[in-house]
């Protein structure tokens, strides 16, 4: 507590990374974001932008920059994402005393995915020796998948995006079967009726992951049929809410976690 009490005096740290070091959170106007939930989870926080103003979001992004070096933000449209660039650009990281700041936060933002991850320049983010593959059955369905594939991602896996392989033609996923194989967990994002999450785990010994999707419609539509699908499966396999992308890639996350460590002992 001493040592973080006079970085603070120092001007070493702000305060908001000064209270999450104390509490393990850190409180701003938009909500309280938890700073500590890597190291007690295995999961960095995300922010969801929905339902939140630009400025919100962009106030809980820069927190997560100042206090654990990095911020992931779901949801977000291009509005949410113009103001987190230009609130991170404000940033004056690591300028205490007479040092100079650091350079500006890398900012990425996915369109497709919804999501926006910033790394702050000496942020050291995780790097697993383990692969997590994000297959999705069919274009409309990789908005959802590629949020799965960025949590996986900053969680530390290596991501093999696998696209476009609907049970409409087998031939596509059979093609796909020994480069999903090498994966030490697979997220199956698909919609419509959901059948591929269970052909996928028909092929794989790695856990499998289904992500219903909410494409498709009539009586099964907006994920209905898919999410059925996917509970009542013959093969093994788990599966998420609909259009959970967070949850499916932060449940393959902490799997390659577990793979990684074990390769390690």
């Amino acid at each position: 507590m001493r040592d973080t009490l006079e970085a603070l005096d120092a001007g070493e740290i702000g305060v908001a990374e000064a209270e999450s070091r104390l509490a393990g959170y850190a409180t701003t106007a938009a909500g309280r974001f938890d700073a500590a939930r890597e190291h007690r989870r295995g999961i960095p926080e995300a922010i969801l932008a929905e339902g939140k103003t630009p400025a919100e979001v962009a106030a809980l992004a820069t927190t997560a920059v100042e206090t654990t070096g990095r911020a992931l933000v779901t949801r977000v449209d291009a509005e949410d994402a113009d103001a987190i660039r230009a609130a991170v650009a404000d940033l004056e990281l690591g300028a205490g005393g007479d040092a100079p700041a650091s350079p500006d936060p890398s900012v990425d933002h996915d369109e497709r995915a919804g999501t926006v991850v910033v790394h702050a320049v000496d942020s050291d983010p995780p790097a697993l020796d383990a692969t997590v593959a994000v297959v999705a059955a069919g274009t409309a369905d990789a908005a959802i998948a590629g949020e799965a594939a960025v949590v996986a991602r900053e969680i530390g896996a290596t991501v093999d995006r696998v696209d476009d392989v609907g049970v409409a033609n087998l031939d596509r996923i059979l093609d796909q079967r020994d480069r999903i194989r090498e994966a030490d967990a697979v997220v199956v994002a698909a919609g419509r009726e959901g059948a591929l999450p269970t052909v996928v785990a028909g092929l794989v010994a790695a856990p499998v992951i289904a992500l219903p999707v909410s494409t498709g419609y009539g009586v099964g539509g907006e994920g209905v049929a898919a999410l059925h699908g996917a509970l009542q499966s013959c093969s093994v396999l788990t599966t998420v809410n609909v259009d959970a992308g967070f949850v499916a890639g932060a449940q393959a996350g902490l799997i390659a976690r577990a793979v990684d460590a074990a390769r390690r002992d």
